[in-house]
C-alpha cells in the first residue's frame, strides 16, 4: 500500500506517468505480437502500418524521458556533487549504463534459447548504452537538438545498409536477412534520447519544472500509471515471458487459434 498511496517529493508524477503510459503501450504490443507468433491473429493484421507505427511511438515516447530524466537527474546530481567537493557523476552513469546493457545481454540470450528470435541490440541495450555515450552531452541544450535532429535525418540512410556481419548491428547497418525480434541501433534511435535532453532543459532548468501543472497526481489512475513508471526495468523484465506464457497456455490448454 505504501508504493500505491505514496507520492514521491524528489519526482514529477507527470514523468512517471507518461512512462507509466509507454509502459502500458509496450504491454500491449508485445502482446499482440505473443498472439501473432502463435497464429492467433493473421500476419497482416499484426504488420499493417497502425502497428508499425504503434510500436514506434511507443519505443520514441519511452526514449524521450530516458532524456529527459537523465537531463533531470544530471543536474540534481551535478549540485548534491559540488555540494559535497567531490565529482563522481561519470562513474554513476556508467555503472547504471553498463548496469541496463547486462540486463540486454541477459534477454538477448534468453531470447535466442526461447527460439523467438535474436536481440543483439534491442531497446535496453540502447538505453544503457545512450547512458554512457550521451555523458559528456548532458550539460548541454541546443547542442543536443542540432545532434539528435541529425542524427533522425542520417540514421535512417545508415539504417539502409546492408552488410555481411552482425558486429555492425549496434550502429545501424545490418545483414540483408536479420531475424531480430527488438532492434534499435544508435541510428537513428539515439538522436530520440538526444532530444529528449534537449527537452529536458527546456522543461525543467535545473531539475525543476519551467511550467505550471495541476497537482492530480493523487488520482488513482494516475497513481497506478506512475506506479507503473517508477517500476518500468522491473516490469520490462517480467511481462514479456508472462505474456507469452499467458498465451502459450491458451492455446495448449484451451485450443484457441
Amino acid at each position: 500500500m505504501r508504493l500505491w498511496n505514496s507520492i514521491r517529493p524528489n519526482r514529477f508524477w507527470e514523468v512517471d506517468a507518461l512512462r507509466g503510459v509507454a509502459i502500458v503501450m509496450m504491454m500491449i504490443y508485445h502482446f499482440t505480437w505473443d498472439l501473432w507468433f502463435f497464429r492467433i491473429v493473421s500476419t497482416e493484421m499484426f504488420w499493417s502500418p497502425f502497428w508499425k507505427l504503434f510500436q514506434r511511438t511507443t519505443a520514441s515516447l519511452f526514449l524521450l524521458l530516458v532524456g529527459v530524466s537523465l537531463t533531470i537527474s544530471y543536474n540534481r546530481r551535478k549540485v548534491n556533487s559540488k555540494a559535497n567537493g567531490s565529482d563522481t557523476l561519470f562513474w554513476s552513469y556508467l555503472r547504471r549504463g553498463l548496469y541496463i546493457l547486462g540486463f540486454g545481454v541477459i534477454i538477448g540470450l534468453f531470447t535466442r534459447a526461447a527460439g523467438t528470435g535474436r536481440v543483439d541490440f534491442g531497446i535496453l541495450h540502447l538505453i544503457g548504452a545512450a547512458i554512457i555515450i550521451t555523458y559528456p552531452l548532458l550539460p548541454y541544450r541546443w547542442l543536443n537538438l542540432v545532434l539528435g535532429i541529425l542524427i533522425l535525418v542520417v540514421g535512417p540512410s545508415v539504417q539502409a545498409l546492408r552488410v555481411d556481419t552482425l558486429w555492425l548491428v549496434w550502429l545501424g547497418p545490418r545483414p540483408e536477412y536479420y531475424p531480430a525480434v527488438d532492434y534499435f541501433p544508435l541510428m537513428p534511435w539515439l538522436g530520440v534520447v538526444l532530444i529528449g535532453i534537449f527537452l529536458g532543459h527546456t522543461l525543467y532548468a535545473g531539475g525543476a519544472p519551467r511550467f505550471t501543472m495541476p497537482q492530480i497526481g493523487h488520482w488513482p489512475p494516475l497513481r497506478l500509471l506512475q506506479l507503473l513508471g517508477r517500476n518500468s526495468l522491473f516490469i520490462y523484465l517480467i511481462h514479456q515471458p508472462l505474456l507469452y506464457g499467458i498465451v502459450y497456455l491458451l492455446v495448449v490448454l484451451v485450443g484457441i487459434r
